[in-house]
């Protein structure tokens, strides 16, 4: 197992006190760094791009809360369907387990939304206004300058105009985004919902990224403060190889001296994280494994002409120099508890019906007697859940004796609409015996046969 580190004063964005250090992460070239920012590129693409699919002549991702449909994909639901997302939910919530006890916060490094937008957007529109760290650091230092001001006036407008475009495309997964324009010449009073939620979350964006920044992922993310029960030892996580490091020597080409380790204690490794830790002393919640300790000190060991890997991907076991175990039962456990999450969502949408269609009694008298019949008087309540729209027929099943009007045989519904529809049905009054039931076929033009429905409900009566 690892040896421990002599004990330290741990570096972090965070005082013993409570109290926040400003973090100025360093600028850095590498390979994890080059392709984060191919994967922050395309994630945003596809996050601004989504709602603006269509699939069906509906949008590709779109939560209607308010009218309570929903389309995924091509894909129709409506309330009623909510249910199988828990299965849905749970699966991919268990993937995301077994992925962190496999490869550690690898999402967190390369795909949150938080990471790909502070890393990818923010951060560098600060270093195109505020210059690199050093020159913000110093500026800090000097306090509020002339200079630190229009900078930062215009830093923060920038960012506010961002907050309030991403904002906007959120609302876009709940609100047609081709709507939006006309929402916003229409002003505030015609959608006031709308507003409010946009107004909301253009403020929370604002402040996030303008200035909570990584105290998100270390204060408030609770995936960050499941990653010590998540990982083990064999997870694959960034770590600073301490028994070729230590002890620390000096910045000389070549081999390390006799006696001396590959670290130059030269702190690149702590200027460049986004949090302000020091990877040499250890895993730590604060880490989000965004690689860039590893792009630095590779950096660092290039010029110094060792090799790289000094700090490198590797699990505990591994920066041990010991065999590292990729099965293990926790990651089988979480792999089954995925598989049957994703399977029973699967199994849920397999069984997903293409339309509702339910025979309810109208409110009131149960029954009318009229010269001799026995009259009933229901609804027939169907819903389409196609992405398109739908003819019905509505049709009796033929019973003797029993005679029904069927004011509106065949409906039109678009997508996730519905309608009642009336239906009267008559028995005379001699053949009713208190068993009968009401029987109706639901047919939807463009679906096979096997789709047909067919309610029923009984058929109520005087009492022999």
């Amino acid at each position: 197992m690892a040896r421990h580190l002599p004990i330290v004063e741990m570096r972090s964005s965070i005082r013993g006190d409570g109290t926040r250090v400003t973090v100025h992460p360093a600028d850095l070239t590498g390979r994890f760094h080059n392709l984060r920012r191919v994967l922050f590129a395309v994630l945003m693409l596809v996050y601004v791009a989504v709602p603006w699919v269509n699939i069906g002549g509906h949008p590709a991702v779109l939560l209607d809360l308010v009218a309570r449909r929903f389309y995924l994909f091509g894909a129709v639901f409506n309330a009623q369907d909510v249910w199988m997302l828990f299965f849905l939910l749970s699966g991919i919530g268990f993937g995301l387990v077994a992925l962190t006890t496999i490869a550690g916060r690898v999402w967190c490094g390369y795909a949150c939304p938080q990471t790909v937008y502070l890393e990818g957007v923010f951060r560098p529109i600060q270093r195109l206004i505020e210059g690199p760290r050093e020159k913000r650091m110093r500026r800090e230092a000097n306090g509020w300058s002339f200079d630190r001001i229009w900078r930062r006036v215009l830093l923060w407008a920038v960012y506010l105009v961002i907050a309030a475009g991403i904002a906007h495309v959120f609302l876009g997964y709940f609100t047609p985004i081709r709507a939006l324009g006309e929402l916003i010449k229409a002003g505030p009073s015609a959608s006031p919902q709308a507003f409010a939620w946009t107004t909301a979350m253009t403020a929370v964006m604002f402040f996030n990224f303008a200035w909570f920044r990584e105290q998100t992922c270390v204060a408030i993310c609770p995936y960050g403060r499941l990653q010590s029960v998540l990982t083990d030892p064999d997870t694959l996580v960034i770590g600073y190889d301490e028994k070729r490091g230590e002890p620390r020597g000096k910045s000389k080409k070549g081999p390390a001296p006799e006696g001396t380790g590959d670290c130059v204690d030269c702190n690149r490794c702590v200027v460049v994280c986004p949090t302000g830790i020091d990877i040499r002393n250890g895993l730590q919640l604060d880490c989000i494994g965004c690689a860039r300790c590893i792009d630095a000190c590779d950096e660092v060991m290039d010029k110094l002409e060792r090799p790289r890997g000094l700090v490198r991907y590797d699990s505990l076991m591994g920066l041990s120099h010991e065999p590292r175990r990729f099965l293990r039962p926790r990651l089988g456990l979480y792999a089954v508890l995925g598989l049957m999450g994703i399977l029973a969502s699967s199994l849920a949408y397999s069984r997903h019906k293409p339309f509702e269609a339910n025979l309810l009694r109208i409110t009131g008298a149960p029954y009318a007697l009229d010269n001799g019949t026995v009259r009933n008087a229901y609804n027939i309540h169907v819903v389409n859940k196609q992405n398109r729209r739908v003819v019905f027929h509505i049709e009796p099943v033929t019973q003797q004796g029993a005679s029904y009007v069927i004011p509106l045989p065949v409906v039109t519904l678009d997508s996730l609409a519905g309608t009642n529809s009336p239906v009267f049905v008559t028995v005379p009054e001699a053949q009713f015996h208190g068993d009968f039931t009401v029987r109706l076929r639901v047919r939807a033009e463009g679906l096979a046969d096997t789709e047909i429905r067919t309610v029923e409900a009984p058929f109520l009566g005087p009492s022999r």
